[in-house]
């Protein structure tokens, strides 16, 4: 195998998880599009996942190959998946259990690919899923963060040598019809409402016109969502609208970003919308918190979603999807949404 350019590397996820499935499946089902994809995982975990799929399939099981370095991928045969060890896992973690240890593995394996990526040695990185409890079973340094972005923000500051608070990230989920950045992630519903601050509004506005400028090669056009229903219908229904969200959007209007809102959250994603049929009015919807932005897009179809990391010096994609506990180890995991986050990922780093 001949590999010409900086591997891209997938780290395993929870190995409790549908994420060394749906790693063994693409393998399978696209190989053309993982040709120069590393793994970042557990050996054992990862055969056992090719076992299962195996299985299901009724064809021979795919062979991995441990490697020693990321050198040693232009050595791996044609249908073989290469993997890097880059945790320890004492024994199989059985499927569908929140484990510390399956924690701490994929911590560990998220932090080494971030570090290989920040210093120029792979091309990006694109992350299966974890589980957040494990996280937090994990103790020590993984439990210190709630998920990927921040555990990733936090290597991203300290590979610039500044505090976390200078290196924004804001998290977007995309798919082929719609797209959205969220203002806030993982935090309850009441402290996200408290994280609708004026900076935090024209922070997010300018990473999602920075980020997506790159790809469109144009301003995008930036829809924003309000936070109460009907947008606050002119104040009856909550002020942040007009004591927030608006005089934010109007700073960035000054600064020469393709703002419009903010509309009511009910309807501005339907009008961002992009379809065959009938094109979007926006590129993006700005939203206020995680799951007002997220349940639209993945109603649509977890299965072409993709998770986008905006703001790092790195390009990282994820599925949609998480851990899936209740279908682990089944065979019915589907790595459709993996395949179009490591698609992603070649057109961002590209």
């Amino acid at each position: 195998m001949t590999i010409p350019t900086r591997p891209f590397l997938i780290t395993m996820g929870d190995a409790a998880g549908i994420g060394p499935e749906i790693i063994a499946k693409a393998f399978a089902r696209s190989p053309q599009d993982l040709t120069d994809c590393v793994v970042v995982g557990d050996v054992p975990t990862l055969r056992r996942a090719c076992a299962l799929v195996a299985f299901q399939s009724g064809n021979p099981a795919m062979p991995v190959a441990e490697l020693d370095s990321l050198a040693d991928l232009p050595a791996v045969p044609p249908n073989c998946i290469g993997v890097l060890q880059k945790c320890v896992l004492p024994a199989l973690v059985p499927y569908g259990q929140i484990s510390g240890l399956a924690g701490r593995a994929a911590a560990d394996c998220i932090v080494w690919a971030a570090r290989a990526v920040l210093a120029g040695e792979a091309a990006a990185m694109v992350t299966a899923p974890i589980h957040k409890e494990a996280l937090s079973a994990a103790g020590g340094w993984a439990a210190r963060f709630p998920g990927h972005t921040e555990m990733l923000q936090a290597e991203a500051a300290a590979f610039l040598g500044k505090p976390v608070s200078q290196v924004p990230v804001r998290m977007m989920l995309a798919n082929e019809e719609l797209r959205t950045v969220l203002v806030s992630i993982h935090m309850s519903l009441r402290n996200s409402i408290d994280a609708v601050t004026f900076d935090n509004v024209l922070q997010t506005l300018r990473i999602a016109h920075h980020a997506l400028r790159a790809g469109l090669g144009r301003p995008p056009r930036i829809a924003v969502a309000g936070l109460n229903p009907h947008a606050g219908e002119g104040g009856l229904f909550g002020t942040e609208e007009q004591l927030i969200i608006a005089p934010a959007m109007a700073a960035a209007l000054r600064e020469g970003l393709d703002v419009r809102g903010p509309f009511a959250p009910d309807t501005v994603f339907m009008r961002a919308r992009n379809t065959v049929s009938k094109p979007g009015e926006f590129d993006v919807v700005v939203a206020m918190y995680h799951d007002q932005g997220l349940i639209p897009v993945k109603y649509l179809g977890v299965e072409q979603g993709v998770n986008v990391t905006l703001g790092l010096p790195l390009v990282r994609t994820s599925p949609d999807h998480g851990t899936a506990f209740d279908i682990a180890g089944t065979g019915h995991a589907d790595p459709s949404s993996l395949l179009a986050a490591i698609r992603m990922a070649r057109q961002q780093a590209a």
